[in-house]
């Protein structure tokens, strides 16, 4: 007989630039900029078990999602892609309230290493809070996990980008600033807002709101008008 109540452990954490939900990719891969690392708790820190994970390009994640965990679920949710008004079942959706808060992602394998008795893997694409407990990994098999004629449903398409991304003097300083050690810190803020992280509901309305995200380290300010979202300051917190 299976077991009613089930009980993992988690295997590692997510180090991620995304330090709260606001601005976190909506899927994994929207954002290649969105460079991170899965540091393995002490107890799996064995470099060992990541024998011949080079040799794939890519990585399933499953993880925990804690940010929501304690929300709890509903039967039916509003997506995104549906503008956030119309509804779908749960087990449709890809949306965080569920019942057992287990979510997945695929993101691209760079690199695993070992540093001062830390075992991490570097990977790209990520779409995961900071933090994110990490329950399991698994390597990405194309011929098994790409099905070339799938439906995607009411999410068949990667979202467009939406709009035009442009930097304040001030902002374009601060960048300069911290090139070296944050090199790719304009390229993930341009990604990242030409998607519009706003809820969907607020995306058609007249806003005039100035927004604040931390990512990395500094809290970056912007403003959206129209089709343009401009960064007005990168700072350091």
């Amino acid at each position: 007989m299976a077991p009613q109540n089930i009980s993992l452990k988690p295997i590692g954490h997510v180090n991620s630039p995304y330090k709260q939900k606001f601005v976190v990719p909506r899927q994994a891969n929207l954002v290649s900029a969105g460079l991170g690392s899965i540091e393995l708790n002490q107890d799996y820190a064995d470099i060992n078990s990541l024998r011949g994970m080079e040799q794939f390009s890519h990585l399933w994640i499953i993880f925990f999602l804690h940010a929501t965990a304690e929300k709890g679920w509903s039967p039916t949710v509003q997506p995104p892609r549906l503008g956030g008004k119309k509804r779908v079942g749960v087990f449709s959706s890809r949306a965080p309230y569920r019942p057992n808060p287990i979510g997945i992602s695929a993101v691209e394998y760079i690199e695993h290493y070992e540093s001062s008795g830390r075992v991490l893997i570097k990977v790209g694409g990520l779409d995961l809070l900071d933090g994110t407990p990490v329950l399991d990994l698994k390597p990405y098999i194309p011929y098994a996990d790409s099905i070339p004629n799938a439906s995607g449903g009411y999410a068949e398409e990667k979202p467009p980008s939406k709009l035009v991304v442009v930097f304040s003097r001030k902002a374009e300083e601060e960048l300069i600033a911290n090139k070296v050690n944050y090199p790719n810190l304009k390229e993930l803020i341009v990604q990242l807002l030409t998607l519009d992280p706003r809820p969907a509901w607020r995306v058609k309305s007249q806003d005039n709101k100035q927004y604040g995200v931390t990512l990395y380290d500094f809290n970056i300010k912007f403003r959206i008008e129209g089709k343009q979202t401009t960064v007005i300051s990168i700072r350091a917190e």
